[in-house]
């Protein structure tokens, strides 16, 4: 929905998402409509609603932007996109043209997800859905079933999940991870930092089923990466991504500090 309400919204031109919209629930796509139409209606709950998604808007144009660059760079000819959701990288990135993109999510949110792909075209090679589901499935044994190639390199996107694991989970998909990228490969993870602002988002967020599990330092979190043989090339917050974007998204992103975007690069197994 962020993507989405801010497609063609913002100054930033580095940002498109064409793909936000097409791939939304009928209900979410609702929503983005009114917040679209205009400032919001009279009353409480109309001006809670908007102001969240204009926040939201805002986050996304600057955590999209970032981890699309980082896919640029890498220029890997794998991409695996781990809790790929409504992810439209596939169908919007002409930079994928050469590229395997590995979509790992639960069945049943890639089949949802499916029933929209009929309106967009793919822009990636090709796209292949692995269907995992993290509390049961083995991800080394799904990837190796679809086709993932360990020798060949990868950029593995990690965006919005990690906040809803344990420690534990986070360090046996790193554990995936390394096994299964050669040297040169690149990690890119989005991240929450200690922070009383998460108190807050927290109480949200339990309430709708998904709470916050894990948070790092950039610390342990560069340590972290380390064991497990990859090399942090940047870690910013997300109002310092954002403000090299536009001053306005740094102003709308400011209290987001705790959330993180870092990137890293497996090293050789002599360097690990």
């Amino acid at each position: 929905m962020g993507r989405a309400a801010a497609d063609g919204r913002t100054p930033v031109t580095t940002f498109s998402d064409p793909t936000a919209f097409v791939l939304l629930p009928a209900e979410a796509r609702a929503r983005v409509e009114r917040f679209r139409a205009g400032p919001p209606l009279p009353g409480l709950r109309p001006r809670l609603a908007w102001g969240y998604l204009d926040r939201l808007s805002h986050v996304m144009v600057a955590r999209t932007v970032e981890i699309d660059e980082v896919i640029r760079a890498a220029a890997a000819p794998q991409l695996v996109i781990l809790g790929a959701g409504l992810d439209g990288r596939a169908w919007r990135m002409r930079e994928l043209s050469d590229v395997v993109v590995f979509e790992v999510d639960h069945p049943d949110s890639q089949a949802e997800k499916r029933r929209g792909l009929a309106a967009l075209t793919q822009t990636a090679r090709d796209v292949r859905f692995v269907p995992v589901d993290f509390s049961r499935d083995d991800l080394d044994r799904a990837l190796a079933a679809a086709g993932h190639d360990p020798t060949a390199a990868t950029t593995w996107v990690w965006e919005g999940v990690v906040m809803y694991l344990t420690r534990a989970e986070v360090e046996a998909t790193l554990a995936v991870v390394a096994r299964r990228s050669t040297p040169g490969s690149r990690l890119v993870i989005a991240y929450h930092s200690p922070a009383l602002m998460l108190l807050v988002a927290g109480f949200i967020v339990r309430r709708l089923g998904e709470p916050l599990r894990s948070v790092f330092t950039a610390d342990r979190m560069r340590a972290m990466l380390e064991r497990h043989g990859f090399r942090v090339l940047r870690d910013e917050g997300l109002p310092a991504i954002a403000a090299a974007l536009s001053p306005e998204l740094g102003q709308m992103t400011r209290v987001m500090k705790h959330f993180r975007i870092v990137s890293a690069d497996r090293q050789g197994e002599d360097h690990a």
